[in-house]
């Protein structure tokens, strides 16, 4: 079925531990290596999320995957997505963290962002992904269709949930220009659910599983559902800064790219590393669902990402993948 933060995923900046770490971004001109000619390592800097999603290059710090590509990586968590292109934009980031929709929201508007690297995607599972729309349990809604008409929170409008969950509930032959969608951060979901705030809510985890866990009912894994291949969220930079850093942002890449490979090989140590720059307990990371962690895009499920937030009205005009996607 048709349908993958920011990965929306900027509300659950609740769950940092500190602030962000001190330091400049790289000032590297064309063509210079990574590291200097005195075999000092290229500082980066890279602005994220403290969120689940953002674990492999938590853990690829850890392992030195950056170092071994002559990196000297320095992360640093911004307290909400609204704060991270403004960060590329001034270079106070050499990369970011943001879901796919977020970029191609600010490349319509004139920027000229580019993802270099992948961050996450749908587990494709349609009955365990990383976020679902939740309902109450005995809520008369059954299926997506029953959306029409009714108030569904998403953490932020115009973005990867509302379009994803437009798409599904289109496709099954309800309305999607009915829905009241209405902003709720990810944490404050499930009460507004239990309350009768709202009808549905689209949460993400670590949420969905306590919503899960109180008695919500799963109605729809919308990124799996509009597609089991959806990339949700990668990392990127200015497009400027790729074309005059290309040894720096290749390096990045293939850093970052075993850093993917590895976090999806080893989800024990996943849990462990979230466990190290946010305050979500042992107890729930060892039950939270995980996503997918991969290098590559799958450019027909974000080309097909990209037509609905057309279709929809998110975008004005159509996404250039050649632009957007390395």
């Amino acid at each position: 079925m048709k349908h993958s933060l920011k990965l929306a995923l900027a509300s659950l900046s609740v769950l940092a531990l500190a602030a962000c770490s001190s330091g400049s971004p790289s000032g590297g001109s064309a063509g210079e290596d990574a590291a200097g000619s005195d075999g000092s390592l290229e500082k980066i800097t890279v602005g994220v999320i403290p969120i689940v999603d953002t674990a492999p290059i938590w853990l690829g710090e850890s392992k030195g995957f950056f170092a071994e590509e002559g990196l000297d990586l320095e992360i640093e968590t911004a307290t909400g997505g609204s704060a991270i292109v403004p960060g590329i934009q001034s270079g106070s980031y050499d990369f970011a963290f943001s879901n796919l929709i977020s970029v191609m929201v600010a490349n319509d508007k004139g920027l000229d962002m580019k993802f270099v690297a992948n961050g996450i995607s749908t587990t494709g599972d349609v009955k365990s992904d990383v976020g679902s729309v939740l309902v109450k349990n005995g809520s008369k809604i059954s299926s997506p269709k029953d959306l029409a008409g009714k108030k569904v929170s998403v953490n932020n409008l115009s973005n990867i949930g509302d379009t994803t969950i437009k798409s599904i509930v289109e496709e099954d032959g309800g309305d999607p220009a009915s829905i009241e969608f209405v902003e709720v951060p990810f944490p404050d979901a499930p009460a507004a659910l239990e309350n009768g705030i709202v009808d549905a809510a689209w949460i993400l985890e670590p949420f969905q599983s306590s919503a899960l866990d109180a008695g919500a009912k799963m109605l729809s894994a919308n990124f799996a559902e509009f597609d089991p291949e959806l990339d949700v969220a990668g990392y990127f930079t200015s497009a400027q800064y790729a074309q005059e850093n290309p040894e720096v942002t290749e390096k990045f890449t293939k850093a970052m790219d075993k850093s993917l490979q590895y976090a999806q090989e080893n989800p024990g140590e996943v849990r462990e590393v979230v466990g190290t720059y946010t305050k979500i307990s042992e107890e729930v990371r060892a039950d939270m669902v995980l996503p997918r962690f991969r290098p590559d895009f799958n450019r027909e499920a974000v080309q097909e990402l990209g037509d609905a937030a057309l279709s929809y009205g998110t975008l004005s005009k159509p996404v250039d993948l050649e632009k957007l996607l390395p």
